[in-house]
């Protein structure tokens, strides 16, 4: 019995004794690791990017938003952006801006899922691979979703998988990881969900934006898409768990930001802030406080400075100690040499709108301080023309059923109803722009300013969303479009003056506008053609040449515009010209186009289009390009071929 205690008693002493080796041991190799991060020359970067996410649904920005205890908990050793905005209001143009770090419209990536894949120019490359090339491990979980020829090259691991443990003792890397539970696709719930799926936030105290009519649905959709927040907030929480059991915690910038505005109607594909907006919180790791400016390095701060997509990478590069790349247009805003007071001094940014899908515009911004500027290109066309994918929606469906019904409010409204050239809007004041000044004599010289501004930056960054894209796509290139756009820069300035035409009144323009459309340069004529149709009945006298363009033009992009004219100003029936020119359309995205007019025609005139006889569609792999503009066409004919 002696025996047996003294064993036992040996026995808890030699545990003990191990428990207490391992304890020491791991403490040594934590201390270890941590010695070792504290010598680490550069910094490692993480962003952690939530998909469509504005920051008017977080309650770090907005007290009615959710709560994210992860992001709040970043805050409070970090930086708050106020003012941070992607430069496109959809998933591939913003992505394919931060990866590159320059705007879509100068290198052909503007249209969202491009038709074409955009090769690079040779001197530009995705900053993930110059990360790669100077020593950083890249790795990307997992969303690319570039409008660019993609390629394994420019990360070292780019999967579901990817993550930055398999990097070299001591190595520097660059981890990006997405969380998709808040993308749109999350709100395409069936009706019976309101009802038979309860949601954490009560929709009963959801608090809407006032463009949006309040109904239960509006409520509903907006606490999902609250709850889907808390659930990326959590799902992020594990990606820094693991980055402070590793030790590596404090040698880390971590980014959290949503890849562009929200996912509630009205945001998502607009140039609203609710579409450009993002949160953006910064975690300053305590090792490399040193590399950023006075002010940037105390916690808790909130930047009031305007920052865009733009910047990104150049921010990261300066971090990693990279010079940018001379083509790059963004500014760093993390830097020994940035101060908070310099940061809070910027104030200017810049958006852009293009196709969406099967849905086409022309919209550009740009915000300077408190004020908002937007130029609609197409004015007589809504925000909310038709589009399959936003339409799944049922918020979007319901809003436009009340518009129809007439039980909206004029400014509710205003999103179904045509553009004016011109928006500007206070945005201290005004946060959800309703309320467009443009018009008002006292902001006139403000407007002016603005004005102005977008032109010179146009003038500075050929803006290839002037050129018809089935035109740009079909255009036989040497090179980048990025190059292309270089050498057309003088012709492009040429069609936005002839677009600005609609910026003055139409006595001072009429012979303008007629050189335009009589030129010999397709265009040329394109583009005088929509800004003739933007002057309304005031242009009427031009209905006779207009005809000719439409009976006698070699351009199926020319007819199509002569008869968008036609039917808004003259009371043309387009119906059978329609299908005429659509037969005779030789690019599949010419058809694309010439649906969006008959798409316009629909939902302005009340013109139903009779779906040829002829038309067939063929079966394309799934996620081939001919697969995803097989179904643009048929969503497209399905809508335009249905009477309400």
């Amino acid at each position: 019995m002696k025996n047996h205690r003294v064993n036992t008693l040996l026995k808890t002493i030699i545990l003990a004794s191990l428990s207490i080796l391992a304890s020491a041991q791991a403490q040594s190799n934590e201390h270890t690791s941590l010695k070792a991060d504290n010598k680490q020359s550069r910094p490692n970067i993480v962003w952690l990017i939530t998909e469509d996410n504005s920051k008017h649904y977080l309650k770090l920005y907005d007290k009615n938003g959710a709560a994210m205890p992860t992001v709040e908990r970043l805050a409070e050793n970090g930086l708050v952006f106020d003012n941070a905005f992607s430069n496109s209001p959809v998933c591939s143009t913003a992505r394919t801006t931060l990866a590159t770090g320059l705007y879509g419209s100068s290198i052909g990536t503007m249209n969202h899922r491009s038709y074409r894949k955009v090769t690079l120019p040779n001197d530009v490359e995705p900053f993930s691979q110059i990360l790669k090339k100077a020593g950083y491990y890249t790795t990307n979980n997992a969303k690319t979703d570039y409008n660019f020829i993609d390629s394994q090259e420019f990360w070292d691991d780019s999967s579901r998988k990817a993550n930055w443990r398999n990097r070299e003792n001591g190595q520097p890397f660059f981890h990006v990881q997405t969380f998709g539970i808040t993308h749109e696709g999350k709100l395409h719930f069936k009706k019976g969900a309101i009802t038979n799926q309860a949601t954490i936030h009560d929709p009963k105290t959801i608090k809407l934006a006032p463009i949006y009519p309040d109904t239960p649905t509006f409520r509903y959709t907006h606490a999902k898409t609250l709850d889907n927040h808390q659930q990326a907030d959590k799902q992020m929480g594990k990606v820094i768990a693991q980055l402070k059991k590793e030790g590596v915690l404090e040698n880390t910038f971590i980014f959290y930001f949503g890849d562009h505005g929200g996912v509630l109607p009205a945001s998502k594909g607009y140039l609203f802030e609710t579409g450009l907006s993002v949160p953006l919180v910064v975690r300053v790791p305590k090792n490399f406080k040193h590399l950023v400016g006075k002010g940037l390095d105390v916690a808790k701060t909130r930047v009031w400075g305007m920052v865009s997509f733009i910047d990104f990478a150049p921010t990261v590069l300066e971090l990693a100690g990279l010079p940018k790349p001379k083509e790059y247009p963004g500014h760093s805003f993390l830097s020994a040499q940035t101060s908070l007071a310099d940061l809070n001094q910027r104030d200017e940014i810049y958006g852009q709108a293009d196709r969406f899908d099967e849905k086409s515009d022309l919209v550009r911004s740009v915000r300077k301080g408190n004020f908002k500027y937007i130029r609609h290109y197409q004015p007589y066309y809504p925000d909310g023309l038709h589009n399959y994918y936003r339409y799944k929606q049922l918020a979007f469906q319901e809003w436009r059923n009340l518009f129809k019904q007439g039980k909206l409010t004029p400014q509710q409204a205003e999103f179904f109803e045509p553009n004016t050239p011109e928006a500007l809007f206070d945005i201290s004041k005004d946060p959800y722009e309703m309320n467009n000044l443009a018009e008002q004599t006292k902001f006139h010289s403000t407007l002016v300013e603005l004005r102005m501004l977008l032109r010179t930056h146009q003038s500075q960054l050929p803006d290839l969303g002037f050129i018809a894209e089935s035109k740009l796509v079909q255009t036989n290139i040497k090179g980048s479009f990025y190059e292309y756009g270089q050498s057309q820069n003088a012709h492009i300035q040429q069609l936005i003056d002839i677009a600005n035409l609609q910026l003055n009144p139409f006595n001072e323009v009429r012979e303008k506008l007629k050189s335009a459309i009589s030129h010999k340069q397709e265009d040329i004529v394109y583009r005088g053609l929509i800004s003739l149709t933007s002057f309304g009945s005031q242009g009427l006298e031009f209905a006779p040449s207009v005809k000719n363009l439409l009976a006698k033009s070699t351009s199926v992009r020319v007819k199509g515009r002569a008869l968008e004219f036609l039917t808004l100003v003259d009371n043309f029936d387009p119906t059978t010209e329609f299908n005429q020119i659509y037969a005779q359309a030789a690019h599949d995205l010419e058809q694309v186009e010439l649906l969006n007019i008959a798409t316009l025609l629909k939902e302005q005139k009340g013109f139903v289009f009779a779906k040829p006889e002829t038309l067939t569609f063929s079966k394309p792999k799934s996620g081939t390009l001919a697969f995803m503009v097989n179904v643009w066409l048929k969503n497209q004919w399905s809508y335009v071929s249905t009477k309400y």
